[in-house]
């Protein structure tokens, strides 16, 4: 798959597309205290799926895949230790670790968003010994780094920078890459570079943002044939 070039942005559409992303960041932000809980996904019979959201986020952002995935018949799990994903990517991969050994999953699909993506695959690169993981799908994850986070302010956005110890030791992590599913737009105001993976499994949709995407009925039906694949005997 080719990158996307300069000459194919459109400033005034990926102006249109950032303002949108905001406000959906906005409404699920506000949602999220209103919603459903996350025990009330924990039903059905087909594999299992864990959700990582982004840094600052909460599950709820992710709300309409989860919503499908479990239509569906997939028992989703969320790992509510995260809480809004602040912790260092390697810490935050222990507890997700720890969640699926203390609950004896296998033949896991992780669904990830941006940050989430990170953790998912420190995850199935360096603690999944039994093999429980087979698969990830990662949307709009900044495998690469983003060249804004080395002007933030807190730390914990300065990680996301491309010189970044641990997204550089990532980033020769190439094992995994082909149980690996990137999912992501045409424009992401987060992720100047995209997140395009080497060997992965590479999803390019024709929409921006770096949360809206989240709610892209093309996103959510990629996610959901990935978990209807069959699974490990």
């Amino acid at each position: 798959m080719k990158r996307l070039s300069g000459a194919m942005r459109n400033l005034p559409r990926d102006l249109r597309w950032w303002i949108a992303d905001y406000i959906y960041a906005g409404w699920w932000q506000v949602r999220g205290a209103l919603g459903r809980s996350a025990e009330s996904y924990l039903e059905g019979s087909l594999r299992p799926i864990i959700v990582l959201p982004g840094i600052y986020e909460s599950w709820y952002f992710m709300r309409p895949t989860i919503d499908r995935l479990h239509d569906a018949g997939h028992p989703v799990h969320v790992v509510s230790e995260l809480s809004r994903n602040r912790r260092p990517v390697d810490a935050a991969a222990d507890l997700v670790a720890a969640f699926i050994a203390e609950r004896n999953l296998r033949d896991v699909v992780i669904v990830a968003h941006s940050k989430g993506g990170l953790i998912g695959k420190y995850v199935m690169a360096k603690l999944d010994p039994d093999s429980r993981i087979p698969h990830m799908v990662a949307i709009s994850t900044p495998f690469s780094g983003s060249i804004y986070a080395q002007w933030m302010l807190l730390p914990s956005l300065r990680s996301f920078s491309p010189k970044n110890a641990l997204t550089l030791t990532l980033s020769k992590e190439l094992t995994v890459n082909e149980r690996i599913t990137s999912v992501f737009g045409l424009f992401d105001p987060h992720i100047p570079r995209g997140s395009e993976l080497t060997g992965a499994d590479n999803r390019v949709v024709e929409t921006g943002g770096h949360f809206r995407i989240l709610d892209d009925e093309r996103v959510i039906d990629i996610v959901t044939a990935i978990a209807a694949r069959p699974g490990r005997d």
